[in-house]
């Protein structure tokens, strides 16, 4: 056994395979994977092993797509056949909202290259005739994938890491793992069989290693505490059924049928596919536990928990009413293993929060369909230093420190029954809720408001009417213009016309500051450091040159700094800042950072009477010139008093109109917001929500981090180059001019629909040729149509050239316009007083 590699994956499921295969083909020569019992002893040998290419998200649709082709090869490199069955997939739909959805998603779909089919219930019956299909509303279908054999599948990707130069050691536990400042120490007990279990012997083994995977499916709560840290993946209950031989699907077969695809009933909170002349019927069904939420027993190997069919009967009677031969097929066999999840239903890829060269591969909730594509691009980020496409939405630091083992495990559940459930854009899920909330929560919901969950906060997304029913939001709720349209509509004209309230609390701010402050901030921004007094956008990039982080520096001090960011992306900021600075901490000098996010909060008030309701609560010698250009001005900061509130006072708008970030202490917020209520009752001062505000911001194309900004693509492809100075020197600056402009990013107007908006998933098309996709989506009050932004090839991005955008299988006209189409010169901004 080596005892000193250059990676070392622990796990040998098909995530853990995947993983030693793919560093290997990358070229990285010293690679072990360690696995406690033997390989697929875990979740992937009681997978049903379905390929599912279906999935909203872009990074998640890029991983999926790249399984589905790589098993395809699988045999030929190895010689080991991995059991794909290409059948394809038909997800039906009874509803014309379920179509909607599967039109959502098929742009999606088409932006990374999937390909689909919209069918009618018609030409479902015409290929498989033993569906019913009276009351289906139609299907998608995708062609290219179906199911494999998950076991076969990691033993050829064993097989082929092997090939490369892979160890591979089984009946190896770990138990501890130690950073030394250069290297991990991997140390571990030898498994030994005794009487059926596993139990450890005296012999125990150490690897030294520069990287360390862990990819422990089950196993992630040992994981986290081995490395003292937090990880929000625990196992559900999932349950599936085999039936005996089905007659009437032997004779179909039998006739020269070809195999069922895939026939995913979402409605119906199922899947079903053929087996042995027979069928599985998986489920997806409510009220299904989480299991070791704290660990998984010693005892428990390839384990099975006892079925409880009950709680499976509807979906079972569901696929009786949809394949009707099935009936008379008596159950052949069963399982009910765990599977496990994350809150959001996407797997924890990348760098583990505050450790140096450990990454995470947790959390697979669909694992054999993401193996393949996940060791692809994990092998990019630890071998190239940054993937081709931007991981950041699977990143385990999207979950914070806040985060708890019981809000794992109910959030989980609750995954695991809305994997069929209607998701729609604007969806907001309920489970552990209100957790994170500001002051000003209570009197927030007392006034209607409909809230958002941002990082465990509760942020408010729009304000409904007072006396709105507690499912009024979920009620709502559409793939086109929802109940809450016409109110953010209001909201976002009542910025433009008149002075809107914004609660921005959950925004990340840390503190930088000390004798290497200036200097490290320097290097690790890409624009000019801001004078005191004053703020700079600016971004941080990685080291492949592309956005890392968007930032609002505002300068307190000749070494003090104040940093603003986006509130969804707190610890995985803080995580980057802290080892960028102690990185340089020897070169540049002390530098402290402080996250001080729950220390403050923030109100955003913006729109032409904005300085009108701040001049009658701000306590200075001259209230009416203390908030004027000459004293305040544009893009500068000042510690003001608003009544008896001190605020750090930002002149700075998201919305792109007159206004102001009040930063304010915490606990002083309650005072603040009834004090600003009161002043701005006579100017009609309105309470606005984040999707009212996002429409606003892409009236200015103010590009959004998570969106336009991302790490696939580098500040000059996002069209920033007043926010780059070329003139210094900073991370990634030779990577970026390096990458050239491969995309940019641009500003569309939409003739659209009369009853939908874009989203910013949708695929952006020149001739019926895909040229793009959008980022961001939504409803210009200003120019009373549909707005983007997107990226597209840079012989495009020019102003008046005409695209197309597919909005719910359509398309449309759009139109490239002018950088910040509404108030272009920010006269409005800088609006005198």
């Amino acid at each position: 056994m080596k005892t000193h590699v250059k990676a070392c994956v622990v796990g040998g499921g098909a995530v853990g395979a995947s993983i030693a295969y793919h560093l290997a083909k990358a070229g990285w020569k010293d690679v072990v994977l360690l696995e406690r019992d033997e390989l697929t002893s875990g979740s992937t040998w009681h997978a049903a092993g379905l390929l599912p290419l279906f999935n909203m998200s872009y990074a998640t649709t890029h991983i999926h797509d790249y399984s589905v082709k790589f098993y395809k090869t699988l045999e030929e490199e190895t010689g080991l056949n991995a059991g794909f069955s290409v059948v394809g997939n038909l997800r039906m739909a009874q509803t014309k909202e379920r179509m909607d959805e599967y039109l959502l998603y098929g742009t999606t779909a088409e932006s990374v290259g999937v390909p689909f089919e919209q069918l009618t219930p018609a030409q479902i019956k015409e290929r498989w005739p033993l569906i019913r299909t009276e009351d289906l509303h139609g299907a998608i279908y995708h062609p290219t994938d179906g199911y494999i054999n998950p076991a076969d599948v990691t033993m050829a990707m064993a097989k082929g890491a092997r090939q490369r130069g892979v160890e591979i050691i089984r009946k190896r536990q770990v138990d501890s793992y130690e950073w030394t400042g250069s290297e991990w120490i991997v140390r571990g007990t030898v498994m030994v069989e005794v009487g059926g279990n596993l139990v450890p012997s005296e012999e125990t083994f150490e690897i030294h290693a520069e990287h360390v995977v862990t990819a422990t499916g089950n196993h992630a709560q040992r994981t986290a505490k081995l490395l003292g840290i937090k990880i929000p993946a625990i196992p559900v209950e999932h349950q599936f059924i085999v039936t005996d031989a089905d007659p009437e699907l032997q004779a179909y077969r039998a006739a020269g049928h070809a195999e069922h695809p895939v026939i995913r009933d979402a409605d119906a909170q199922s899947y079903v596919r053929e087996e042995r002349g027979g069928w599985i019927l998986g489920v997806y069904e409510k009220n299904a536990p989480a299991r070791f939420e704290y660990g998984v027993p010693d005892s428990f190997r390839a384990d099975l928990f006892q079925l409880d069919l009950e709680r499976i009967e509807d979906q079972y009677m569901a696929m009786i009413h949809r394949i009707p031969s099935c009936e008379n097929s008596g159950l052949k066999d069963d399982f009910n293993g765990p599977i496990c999840y994350t809150p959001d239903g996407n797997p924890l890829v990348g760098p583990a929060p505050g450790l140096r060269n450990m990454w995470l591969a947790e959390g697979f909730s669909f694992g054999i369909t993401a193996a393949g594509g996940t060791g692809y691009y994990m092998a990019q980020m630890m071998v190239e230093g940054e993937a081709e496409i931007d991981m950041a939405s699977l990143d385990p630091k999207r979950y914070g420190s806040w985060m708890t083992t019981e809000f794992a495990a109910r959030k989980n559940e609750e995954c695991y029954d809305h994997v069929y459930i209607l998701h729609h854009p604007d969806e907001e899920r309920p489970a552990a809720r209100p957790l994170r909330t500001a002051p000003a929560y209570d009197r927030q919901k007392a006034l209607g408001a409909q809230f958002g969950f941002v990082n465990g906060w509760e942020r408010p997304n729009y304000y409904g009417p007072l006396d709105a029913p507690e499912t009024f939001d979920h009620d709502g709720r559409s793939f086109r213009r929802g109940t809450w349209w016409q109110y953010a509509v209001e909201e976002a004209k009542s910025i433009r016309e008149g002075v809107g309230l914004v609660d921005a609390t959950a925004f990340t701010k840390h503190v930088v500051k000390g004798p290497g402050a200036t200097a490290f901030l320097d290097w690790f921004t890409c624009n000019k450091l801001p004078k005191i007094g004053r703020i700079n956008l600016t971004y941080a990039l990685t080291d492949a040159g592309t956005t890392r982080t968007e930032y609002t520096i505002v300068r307190n001090g000749e070494d003090s700094y104040y940093l603003v960011s986006a509130g969804a992306w707190t610890d995985y900021d803080a995580d980057f800042l802290r080892k960028a600075a102690e990185d340089k901490a020897n070169e540049f000098g002390y530098i402290e950072i402080q996250t001080v996010t729950n220390q403050w909060g923030v109100f955003a008030i913006a729109g032409p009477k904005s300085r009108d309701v701040l001049k009658k609560i701000i306590k200075d010698a001259d209230p009416e010139t203390a908030l004027s250009n000459k004293r305040f001005p544009w893009l500068s900061a000042q510690q003001i008093e608003l009544g008896m509130c001190p605020v750090n006072a930002i002149r700075v708008a998201y919305t792109g109109e007159l206004g102001w970030e009040l930063h304010h202490p915490i606990e002083m917020q309650n005072y603040l917001w009834d004090l600003i209520l009161k002043a701005g009752e006579e100017y009609g001062l309105k309470l606005v929500g984040a999707r009212a505000q996002n429409w606003l911001r892409q009236e200015k194309s103010y590009r959004a981090f998570g969106n336009e900004l991302g790490r696939d693509a580098t500040p000059a492809e996002a069209d920033l180059p007043r926010f780059i100075d070329l003139s210094k020197d900073f991370n990634g600056k030779e990577a970026m001019e390096a990458k050239g402009i491969r995309s940019k990013c641009v500003t569309l107007l939409i003739d659209g629909p009369d009853d939908a908006d874009p989203w910013g998933r949708e695929a952006l098309l020149l001739d019926g040729k895909k040229i793009g996709r959008l980022t961001s989506g939504g409803y210009s009050v200003h120019f009373e149509k549909q707005i983007g932004l997107g990226y597209v090839s840079p012989e495009l991005a020019v102003v008046g050239q005409k695209l197309q955008v597919r909005m719910l299988g359509e398309l449309w006209e759009a139109e490239v316009v002018e950088d910040s189409p509404y108030d272009p010169t920010n006269a409005n901004i800088r609006m005198n007083g």
